[in-house]
C-alpha cells in the first residue's frame, strides 16, 4: 500500500499578490536609497524614501479595500518598514550630515534605528488593542518622510546649511523619541477617498495642491513638521482640556456645597 504523504497545513496556504508586491516595490526604495546615499546621491535618496513611502501606504489600503489582509503581510511590511524607514534614511541621514560627529554621530543613528524597531514592534502587539483613528507615537514612515523632505529643505537654504550638523542631530534625537514615546499620533486609516465627500472637502485638497506647487520643498517641510508636532500639541491639548473639565467638576460641587450650607442656615 502506498503511504498517505502528509501535508502541512501551513503548506496548502498562499500569499496574496497585490499588497505584498506593493510591498516589495516599498522595500526596493528603501534600499535604492541606501545605494543612492552610499554613491552621494542625497536628493536621490531622500526621493527613493518619498517613493517608497508612497507604496508603503499602498499596501496597506489595498489589503483593506480587497480583504487581503494577512499575518504573513503584516510581518513582512514590518520588515520592509524597518528597512526603507529605519536604516535608510538613518544611513542616509549619518553620510549627508552627521559623518562629522564620528562615533557620536552614528551612535545617534543607530539610536533613530533602535527606536524605529522597538516602534514596529510595539505596534505589532498593540495593533488589536489600539484605536484605528490613533497610533501611539510618532509613525516610523513618518518619521522617515520628514528627514527626506528635511534634507532638501536645509540644502535649499544656504543659511542654514553651517548649522545643519548641530540642527540634523537635535532632529535625530527628537525623532527617535517621538517614535517610542506614548503620544498619539492621527493615523489617517478611516479617511476614505473613495466615498462622497463634502463639496468643501475637494476644495481644500485642490488649495492644498495649489499652495504646495508654489512652494514645494517650503510646503513639504511644513507639512510633515506639522504632523510630527502634531501629537504633543494634541496630548498637550486633551490635558489641559482634562484639568479644566476636572477644575469645573471641583467648582460646582463647591458651589453646591454652598448653596445647601446657605440655604440650611450652616
Amino acid at each position: 500500500m502506498k503511504k498517505k504523504r502528509r501535508t502541512n497545513k501551513g503548506d496548502r496556504k498562499g500569499v496574496y499578490i497585490l499588497p505584498n508586491l506593493f510591498t516589495s516595490c516599498s522595500l526596493f526604495g528603501g534600499f535604492y536609497a541606501i545605494i543612492a546615499a552610499i554613491q552621494g546621491r542625497y536628493h536621490a535618496a531622500a526621493i527613493a524614501i518619498l517613493i517608497s513611502s508612497l507604496f508603503d501606504a499602498l499596501d496597506g489600503k489595498t489589503a483593506r479595500y480587497t480583504h487581503t489582509s494577512s499575518h504573513f503581510g503584516a510581518e513582512y511590511d514590518s520588515l520592509s518598514d524597518l528597512v526603507a524607514f529605519g536604516v535608510a534614511p538613518g544611513i542616509l541621514v549619518f553620510l549627508w550630515s552627521l559623518e562629522p560627529f564620528g562615533r557620536f554621530g552614528w551612535l545617534a543613528v543607530f539610536l533613530y534605528i533602535i527606536c524605529g524597531a522597538l516602534r514596529l514592534a510595539r505596534f505589532n502587539v498593540q495593533k488589536n488593542d489600539v484605536e484605528s483613528k490613533h497610533f501611539k507615537g510618532l509613525p516610523i514612515p513618518g518619521a522617515a518622510i520628514f528627514i527626506a523632505i528635511f534634507i532638501f529643505f536645509i540644502d535649499t537654504r544656504g543659511g542654514l546649511t553651517q548649522n545643519k550638523p548641530i540642527i540634523t542631530l537635535g532632529a535625530i534625537y527628537t525623532l527617535s523619541f517621538l517614535m517610542v514615546s506614548a503620544i498619539d499620533y492621527l493615523s489617517f486609516k478611516d479617511l476614505e477617498l473613495f466615498k462622497k465627500k463634502p463639496f468643501n472637502v475637494l476644495v481644500a485638497i485642490i488649495l492644498m495642491f495649489v499652495i504646495v506647487a508654489y512652494k514645494p520643498v517650503l510646503m513639504l517641510f511644513l507639512f510633515s513638521a506639522a504632523y510630527v508636532i502634531s501629537g504633543p500639541i494634541i496630548t498637550i491639548y486633551w490635558i489641559i482640556q482634562k484639568h479644566i473639565k476636572t477644575f469645573m467638576k471641583h467648582k460646582s460641587s463647591v458651589e453646591k456645597k454652598e448653596t445647601y450650607n446657605t440655604k440650611n442656615g450652616l
